[in-house]
């Protein structure tokens, strides 16, 4: 740990209160009675997992997690937690059939004394250690994940989207030609992105148990057409609204699943397409933590602005990004399809635009087929915008453009 902080690495840990195992040597019936968990398996049995669930009624208990917590902090210096399963402590009938579970006192599904945990929880590290943040992996749409507690949320800092990482998958798993068809994918998930503090993940649950790894989800017969597109998917991960998370392996284009018995498959950097993958991301990472738009407006609904949402016959989208001044505004523009787009495109501003990321580029393995990298506004308007571009987009590609002047 203090080699990782030495080097300003941060640690987010993943951390579980949301169910234990059922061993004998793990907290079941800890000292010979249900301690930790609910004596009826209508409460204390999990449904999904055939583990056990806490009974956050009993302060003991929630001292043992609230204390585990601090405990992360105080003695290993971590930075985070991603708290797993939270719907599942949420909703008292969470996987469970009529009949299975009992309501609260209200007759209702919410488990009252988990969202009292959670959000003591919350305040506690918050409260204690303000640098340390907390994120949701949370599935359902549960008001005020992100708010604070007293203004009624449950006060974590950010929540995985993974209503994003579902819909964003599925058109990219479609078939190139059927992608007419599932365009509103790529574009529903503006309708919340901002109604919570949304972290874009793609994780750990997406390349196990039989998924298959990221870039063999792009479905296309050959393997350039897919790394191609795992390049334009990572870089829509990185240019849109929200945190980002990435599981180990698909920043190199991994083929196999992820196997927590073997090492990843590093051997691939040795071949030109995977380091690519590498490197583009290791350039992501740069341009987010550099740029005065890309991380700071993540979160700030009047910073984004669709260019074109609707073009899904040539499969292309199109945003806008905006920071404090006009120079920091940054235009999106992504082609889908497998065939170069050249088109005009809305501008904000008039004068000189030029592109600071290109997935296509050769140094990442693409093609380079989009041609000139900078470029001047047209009078005309375009896209609901004051004036206009006119440039390609590679096939299969995402480009980002800064307003110069």
């Amino acid at each position: 740990m203090k080699a990782l902080q030495e080097n300003d690495i941060g640690v987010i840990i993943d951390w579980v209160p949301g169910h234990f195992p059922s061993d004998e040597f793990a907290l079941s019936r800890f000292d010979g009675t249900c301690l930790f968990e609910h004596s009826d398996p209508k409460q204390g049995l999990h449904a999904e997992w055939g583990t056990l669930c806490y009974n956050y009624g009993r302060p003991e208990v929630r001292s043992f997690l609230i204390g585990s917590a601090i405990a992360w902090i105080d003695r290993f210096g971590i930075n985070g937690y991603r708290v797993d399963a939270v719907a599942s402590m949420l909703y008292l009938d969470y996987a469970r059939k009529e009949g299975e579970w009992i309501p609260n006192c209200f007759g209702g599904n919410e488990n009252l004394e988990a969202i009292d945990f959670i959000k003591q929880f919350n305040h506690a590290v918050h409260e204690e250690y303000p640098q340390v943040i907390t994120i949701a992996e949370e599935s359902t749409s549960f008001p005020q994940i992100t708010n604070p507690p007293q203004s009624g949320g449950l006060g974590f800092d950010f929540k995985w989207n993974m209503g994003w990482m579902h819909d964003t998958l599925d058109y990219f798993s479609t078939q190139p030609d059927a992608r007419v068809g599932v365009h509103d994918k790529l574009t529903f998930g503006a309708m919340y992105q901002f109604s919570e503090n949304f972290v874009q993940a793609f994780s750990h649950d997406e390349v196990v148990h039989g998924k298959g790894s990221l870039v063999n989800k792009m479905n296309l017969a050959y393997q350039e057409d897919r790394i191609a597109n795992l390049r334009a998917l990572l870089a829509l991960q990185w240019a849109w609204p929200g945190k980002k998370t990435l599981f180990m392996g698909c920043e190199i284009a991994q083929w196999t699943e992820w196997d927590f018995e073997k090492a990843l498959d590093w051997v691939l950097l040795d071949f030109p397409l995977h380091y690519g993958v590498k490197k583009m991301v290791s350039d992501l990472n740069h341009l987010y933590a550099t740029h005065p738009t890309w991380a700071l407006t993540d979160h700030d609904e009047s910073k984004f602005q669709w260019v074109d949402c609707d073009d899904r016959h040539q499969q292309t989208l199109s945003f806008l990004k905006f920071g404090t001044y006009p120079t920091d505004t940054l235009l999106v523009a992504c082609n889908f399809s497998g065939e170069v787009r050249h088109r005009d495109w809305g501008s904000p501003h008039q004068g000189k635009w030029e592109v600071i990321f290109d997935s296509d580029s050769p140094d990442y393995g693409g093609w380079g087929g989009a041609g000139s990298n900078t470029f001047n506004t047209h009078d005309q308007g375009c896209d609901n915008q004051v004036c206009s571009l006119s440039f390609a987009v590679g096939r299969w590609s995402v480009r980002i453009l800064k307003y110069l002047e």
